[in-house]
């Protein structure tokens, strides 16, 4: 059987619905001969409300639940290298032995479990160095291959400032350099034509920094942005994991494989996600 690993930090309503999605796909047999082994979380229970909901959403399914509070641990040594790195514009060495301190205690209560791969759904610490090349690890990124780097806010707004005609998202292996793992898969869409033409035409009548500064996420051009990409952002997903536990796709030493074939791009799954929302 294909062994699923769940890192989450349960923040929102998304991360629920990102992580029952995935599951029901594997109860009704979509994806075939898999299960989610567990679900780690870098909160415990009554950190966070929202956290609390997806802990419960978790055990529902009967799914094992394993949960170590970041914040709780060597909260002074995080401090000094979240401090170190904001003055000097990148990853301070205090703020990388951190995380693999951190991570060590992760491995520590994961490790009796064998996953084939870990899926980083809405998990909101970077993994160090040791723990991704222990695991296959993949992470969701809202933007497709060659595409900005950032959170979806900060992806949406650099699309948006440079004029781009489309976007999109990827998931791709994790690796020790942040966003930078091979893409695996991905899909793109367009942000121009009829429907985003009176969207756009206010962003330049306006100027950028104006209505960042003034309209900020309630921006009309952002939120239409956001809302076609998060509806594609489940069913690539579902898809991906299927294509792994499958064998359609293989990964071997940080390389991946796509019917045999290594790749290096990531594969398009445009027709595949219409077919499904349309």
């Amino acid at each position: 059987m294909f062994q699923i690993g769940w890192f989450s930090s349960g923040r929102d309503e998304a991360a629920r619905v990102l992580f029952k999605a995935v599951q029901e796909k594997i109860k009704n047999g979509y994806i075939k001969n898999s299960r989610i082994a567990f679900v780690f979380s870098n909160r415990e229970p009554r950190e966070f409300k929202e956290t609390d909901i997806f802990f419960d959403l978790v055990k529902s399914y009967g799914i094992d639940l394993i949960y170590f509070s970041h914040r709780k641990f060597k909260p002074e040594m995080r401090k000094k290298g979240l401090e170190e790195t904001k003055k000097i514009g990148e990853d301070s060495e205090t703020l990388k032995a951190w995380r693999r301190e951190y991570d060590r205690e992760i491995f520590k209560r994961i490790k009796n479990y064998s996953p084939d791969i870990i899926v980083l759904a809405g998990y909101m610490l970077i993994v160090g160095d040791e723990l991704c090349k222990k695991y296959v690890m993949i992470n969701l990124h809202p933007a497709p291959p060659g595409g900005p780097k950032g959170t979806w806010q900060e992806v949406i707004w650099k699309l948006i400032e440079k004029e781009a005609k489309e976007a999109g998202a990827m998931i791709h292996l994790v690796t020790e350099k942040l966003d930078e793992g091979p893409p695996i898969t991905y899909f793109t869409f367009p942000i121009v034509g009829e429907e985003y033409e009176e969207l756009w035409k206010k962003i330049k009548e306006k100027g950028f920094n104006k209505v960042l500064q003034e309209e900020g996420e309630e921006n009309l051009l952002f939120k239409k942005i956001r809302s076609e990409e998060e509806k594609r952002e489940i069913p690539l997903l579902i898809e991906t994991i299927k294509m792994i536990a499958e064998n359609e796709i293989k990964i071997k030493n940080g390389e991946i494989f796509f019917k045999g074939e290594k790749i290096s791009n990531g594969v398009c799954l445009n027709k595949k996600i219409i077919s499904i929302l349309y």
